[in-house]
C-alpha cells in the first residue's frame, strides 16, 4: 500500500492539535519526552513556526490526522518528532513519515537528519534501525542520526512530485468523506 504524506500548514493547526491531543499520557511522554498536559500539548502546537520547520501528516478515511511528523530545522541538522494514533500503528505510516521528512530535509540542503526519544520507546526505536540510522543510548534516552546526501534535480523533482500527489489524495478522501457525511444525513432524514 502506498503511504501519501501531506504537507501542513498553519491552517491545519486544529487538527494537529487534535491529533496531539488524542495521544494518552503514556504516548505523550514517548513523544515529547514529558506526559504534556492539554494545555502543553495546545501551546507546542501554537508555536510551530510554519515558516521555519515542516510538519507532515498522513490523513485516515474520516479526514483526521492519524500520524504526524514534526521537522525542525536546526542549524546543520534537522530534528524529527513522530506521532502515530494507536488505531493506525504497524501500518507503516511512520516510515513514511520518514522516508517524507528525509526528502524534504535533504532538499532543505540538511546535512543530518536527527530523532531524541527515551530509549524505551521501542517503535521509534524500531523505525529508526530500519531506516538504517546510527544509534547513540545513554541514561534512558537515545539520539539517531541519517547522515543526508545533498539534494539534487531527482529529489527536488521526487519530492514536487510527491507533493501534487499528496494534493489530489487529500481532495479525494476530502470529496468522499463529505459524501458519506452528506448520504448519512440524507438516510436520516428518510427515516424519520
Amino acid at each position: 500500500m502506498n503511504i501519501v504524506t501531506n504537507e501542513l500548514s498553519r491552517l491545519q493547526r486544529d487538527a494537529l492539535q487534535k491529533h496531539f491531543l488524542a495521544l494518552n499520557a503514556e504516548d505523550r511522554r514517548l513523544r515529547f519526552g514529558v506526559a504534556l498536559s492539554d494545555h502543553g500539548v495546545c501551546d507546542y502546537v501554537t508555536r510551530i513556526d510554519f515558516e521555519r520547520d515542516a510538519v507532515y501528516g498522513v490523513y485516515d478515511d474520516d479526514m483526521s490526522l492519524a500520524c504526524v511528523g514534526h521537522l525542525a530545522r536546526g542549524e546543520g541538522f534537522a530534528e524529527l518528532g513522530v506521532s502515530v494514533l494507536p488505531a493506525h500503528r504497524g501500518k507503516g505510516l511512520g516510515g513514511a513519515l520518514l522516508a517524507r521528512t528525509h526528502m524534504h530535509a535533504r532538499n532543505w540542503g540538511v546535512p543530518t537528519l536527527f530523532m531524541h526519544c527515551l530509549a524505551e520507546n521501542g517503535a521509534m526505536m524500531h523505525l529508526a534501525r530500519k531506516q538504517g540510522m546510527r544509534i547513540a543510548a545513554e541514561r534512558g534516552e537515545a539520539d539517531a542520526y541519517l547522515e543526508l546526501p545533498p539534494g539534487d534535480a531527482a529529489s527536488i523533482a521526487t519530492e514536487l512530485f510527491a507533493d501534487r500527489v499528496a494534493l489530489f489524495d487529500y481532495a479525494l478522501k476530502s470529496q468522499a468523506h463529505a459524501a458519506r457525511r452528506l448520504a448519512a444525513a440524507w438516510s436520516g432524514l428518510k427515516q424519520d
